[in-house]
């Protein structure tokens, strides 16, 4: 996923400040814990306040689960794992500000996050000068790993950068291959948040549906925080579609589906991940019923794996929705403590840490709790799996789960 505002990234201050805290050498007299054992940190980044806090405490909490989980069992042997998680509020410049004030802290060896692809654009090059791994569990804009120019010519712009969520360029299709021939659906109209995740899903998804012979009844825009979408719903109405593709957040969409079906017209909503929300269903109500989204992976409560994450997640009382991207979170937190184990040595810190486990990170492979985790050359996940849901009796419930074939 995912995006809130998008902000041209340009140049980052302090950079020479970022590459000695990089390269310095490290004190581990002062990163020793109360225990005996070297403090070793590993950042969030997501918005834990306001729009998304629900998926983005969901985010905190499956890295919390992993390093409870990493000090329970000794994982690696004179560490002690400790998290610091700030809050972006979904807006990249605070993104940016808090990457700044992550790589600062010389304890901190890996970041899990963003929620928002716009946010992690301006976090990426304040990580990569100073060699700090980033992994997302969330993140599906196929430019982050792939560059601008990914439909024609691919290249990694940085190698810092990492993310267990699979990327849009297979979501779009994999639901617009749902909608037609499953759903049968002929005439959809677009909608998107002129945001970088939800405009590019949208276009995917539309390029897709009409490739497979669908039609577009129509498109339009919406911004961020709009609440009034009685014209929005007019346009719908009229255009004669028979199905509705949102690209963007569950805060527009949970009221565009509410006031869409109060004016009589009942044609399903459908979106991406950035809809996948117990929220979107609380917040719309019956009106949700039917409606649809895309999400990475397949779902968490369906994993064996993942039992023992749920239980302790609940036990633990942690708070925000875990079934998005908890397990995602889980995992990529876990890829950076099995990086910082084959670096960090009897709680010795070696001075280019950084660098070492962003090598390791990219050398990933074990089977993690939503699936297996590995990376391949641009730094995106090798677990392709999607899921389509549909809103039944209140509730999210799996529809189809598989890999996007594109049609020959």
């Amino acid at each position: 996923m995912r995006q809130r505002s998008l902000l041209i990234l340009t140049t980052v201050l302090t950079t020479g400040a970022l590459t000695l805290t990089a390269c310095g050498s490290r004190d581990n007299k002062d990163s020793k814990g109360s225990g005996g054992k070297t403090e070793v940190v590993i950042g969030v980044d997501a918005p834990l306040t306001g729009a998304n806090s629900a998926t983005g405490l969901g985010i905190q909490g499956g890295v919390r689960v992993a390093i409870d989980d990493a000090n329970k069992n000794n994982t690696v042997p004179g560490v002690k794992f400790v998290i610091k998680a700030l809050d972006d509020k979904a807006l990249p410049p605070t993104g940016q500000q808090n990457a700044s004030a992550l790589v600062a802290d010389n304890k901190v060896l890996g970041v899990v996050g963003p929620l928002n692809s716009g946010v992690a654009q301006t976090m990426q090059q304040v990580f990569a000068t100073a060699n700090l791994v980033e992994i997302s569990p969330a993140n599906t804009a196929p430019e982050l790993t792939q560059g601008k120019n990914w439909q024609t010519s691919k290249s990694r712009p940085y190698k810092t950068y990492f993310r267990t969520a699979t990327t849009d360029a297979l979501q779009g299709g994999f639901a617009a291959q749902y909608a037609g021939q499953t759903l049968k659906k002929k005439k959809v109209f677009v909608v998107d948040d002129k945001q970088t995740y939800g405009a590019g899903l949208a276009k995917l998804f539309k390029a897709n549906f009409l490739k497979a012979g669908g039609k577009l009844a129509g498109q339009d825009h919406v911004n961020t925080g709009d609440k009034d979408f009685s014209t929005l719903v007019t346009k719908i109405k009229n255009s004669g579609a028979d199905i509705l593709y949102y690209g963007g957040q569950y805060d527009e969409s949970q009221i565009i589906t509410k006031q869409l079906k109060d004016s009589g017209a009942h044609i399903p909503l459908m979106g991406g991940d950035g809809m996948f929300s117990p929220t979107y269903i609380k917040t719309a109500g019956k009106a949700a019923e039917g409606d649809l989204a895309t999400s990475v992976g397949v779902p968490v409560e369906s994993l064996p794996a993942a039992k023992d994450f749920i239980a302790k997640y609940k036990a633990a009382k942690y708070t925000g929705d875990y079934g998005t991207y908890g397990g995602y979170s889980y995992d990529a937190a876990t890829a950076i403590i099995k990086a910082v184990g084959s670096v960090v040595k009897d709680g010795k810190v070696p001075s280019d840490a950084r660098q070492q486990i962003v090598d390791a990170v990219q050398k990933t492979d074990f089977d993690g709790i939503a699936g297996h985790v590995s990376f391949d050359q641009y730094g995106d996940t090798t677990n392709k799996q999607l899921t389509v849901y549909q809103v039944k009796n209140g509730a999210w419930k799996a529809v189809k789960s598989g890999v996007y074939t594109p049609a020959g």
